[in-house]
């Protein structure tokens, strides 16, 4: 008999007192996860958005070069004076940009 009421005790309360440690672990996942990257990728985003030919920027595989041209899905990246190659959009890393930018100044 108190095996059975040890057995019944340790129980929990089943699903309703897992409930509340469910939402917290949920919250957590969500704001240190899930909400971090999606705003880095909004901010991506809207880098890529503004890039403007004579920019300097650096690409996500760190070739750094000056832009001269902008399509759709094609960037032209000067990388010296008499070298122009074909990136896509997406390869322009924002946090490498800043990060080159960064030590550009401290020169």
């Amino acid at each position: 008999m108190t095996m059975l009421y040890i057995l019944l005790q340790s129980s929990g309360g089943g699903l309703l007192g897992q409930l509340p440690f469910l939402a917290i672990m949920i919250a957590i996942i969500y704001f240190f996860f899930i909400r971090p990257q999606s705003k880095a990728q909004k901010e991506q985003n809207t880098f890529l958005t503004d890039l403007k030919k004579g920019q300097d920027v650096v690409t996500s595989s760190g070739i750094i070069g000056k832009i001269t041209k902008i399509d759709d899905k094609e960037v032209g990246l000067q990388v010296n004076d008499k070298t122009t190659i074909r990136v896509t959009l997406g390869s322009i890393s924002k946090s490498m940009t800043e990060a080159y930018n960064k030590v550009e100044e401290k020169k």
